[in-house]
């Protein structure tokens, strides 16, 4: 099933807020489009409904030829960021369309929020999958290594999907169901409860529900 029409923002980073009772609560600042309305694309030509979007402007000096004309269409300048989002109706759009936060999210809305987490090179069972680890008393040398990984006789072989060291981070993570406790639409901020993934200045792909 495609996902409902989004949003690009940048992650700026984190900070807190106090509510009328007196709580602090900890939020994310986003900054959130505005967005432009690149191309659109059809069942019948592609073989899905969706729109394709830029966000954050880029010098028309830093862009090749070959962007220069795909940019050209919407007649808004060159952008960093492309991305699609599938859609019920590319109708309803215009090519060189601008979309601001206020055209599909409102305070109080449920949202989902896509990003690249943090990169931490390779890494241990400890720290990757959280592992407990080894007795660190009467001379053992079992304190980080993950212990047996699979039968020597049969099946003979590592079992696929067996957690062990290896890359961790840099991947795209969606957290679900997160609130948007604040809209400025002259800055275009959004103010989301709770962390979302990546670091500053990270794309982040938000998503109605």
């Amino acid at each position: 099933m495609p996902r409902t029409l989004g949003i690009l923002g940048k992650k700026i980073g984190m900070t807190r807020v106090y509510t009328e009772g007196g709580d602090a609560v900890g939020v994310t600042v986003v900054e959130a489009g505005p967005c432009v309305v690149l191309q659109k694309k059809t069942e019948n030509k592609e073989g899905y409904n969706a729109i394709q979007i830029g966000f954050a402007p880029k010098k028309e000096s830093r862009i090749n030829k070959p962007m220069a004309g795909h940019f050209a269409n919407a007649g808004k300048g060159g952008f960093y960021h492309i991305k699609e989002f599938r859609v019920d109706n590319p109708d309803k759009f215009e090519i060189g369309q601008q979309i601001l936060i206020s055209d599909f999210f409102k305070i109080g809305d449920i949202i989902d929020v896509s990003g690249k987490v943090k990169g931490r090179g390779f890494q241990g069972v400890v720290r990757r999958h959280g592992f407990k680890g080894g007795r660190k008393t009467h001379g053992s040398m079992f304190h980080r290594a993950p212990g047996s990984i699979g039968c020597s006789a049969w099946p003979s072989r590592v079992i696929k999907g067996r957690k062990l060291p290896g890359r961790m981070g840099n991947n795209i993570v969606t957290k679900k169901n997160v609130t948007i406790l604040d809209i400025r639409d002259q800055e275009n901020v959004m103010v989301i409860k709770g962390s979302l993934p990546g670091t500053n200045n990270e794309l982040l792909q938000i998503f109605t529900k």
